[in-house]
């Protein structure tokens, strides 16, 4: 789905965007889109738990109802972000997009298990987060992600290997060739191994 310009004018004419930084830095329009994005969403799904709209006459006497919003503090790549997450009177919202008790997006797991299989030590992705997403992630939020998939990596290091691999090397050389006045190229085989 492609933004309409009208609407990158519009929020780019509601503020004066000259450095980087007010782009994407800690107060930047980027970081605020993204806090107003998920509160957006967090919404919408409580909606659809609930069954009915914000102030809406389905919600009386319901039986569950919004109880207001509780702050939290979600990890991501452009750095904290502070939201609001909406709460029902009965504590049955189970949040799809930030689940209840994480700080993180998904999108952040994936990127941190990606740096640990290319060898990076906890440590080395800790300092790579900081740098490059201004996000300070503990060590230990690290060490536990990454331990989740330990035992699947132990479970493939141990794995039975079959007894025999079947390789086929196949060597060769490509030769022009002037026949009749015209270049052909040929391709003559030379050792089949397996």
């Amino acid at each position: 789905m492609a933004i309409k310009e009208e609407l990158i004018d519009e929020l780019l004419g509601s503020r004066e965007i000259k450095t980087q930084d007010d782009l994407f830095g800690k107060e930047g329009i980027l970081k605020q889109l993204s806090k107003q994005l998920m509160e957006r969403l967090l919404e919408a799904e409580m909606t659809n738990h609930l069954g009915y709209t914000r102030h809406s006459i389905e919600g009386h006497n319901s039986g569950n109802s919004r109880n207001g919003k509780t702050k939290k503090t979600v990890k991501t790549g452009n750095g904290d972000i502070e939201i609001a997450v909406p709460r029902d009177r009965e504590s049955e919202f189970e949040p799809i997009l930030i689940e209840k008790r994480k700080s993180h997006l998904k999108g952040l797991d994936d990127q941190i298990l990606s740096l640990y299989a290319k060898g990076m030590t906890v440590r080395d992705i800790h300092e790579h987060l900081s740098e490059l997403y201004g996000t300070e992630i503990s060590r230990d939020l690290i060490s536990t992600i990454t331990d989740a998939v330990l035992e699947d990596v132990a479970q493939w290091r141990n794995r039975p290997l079959d007894k025999i691999y079947p390789i086929v090397f196949i060597d060769g050389f490509v030769s022009k060739c002037r026949v009749d006045g015209a270049v052909s190229n040929s391709t003559v085989y030379c050792d089949i191994w397996y």
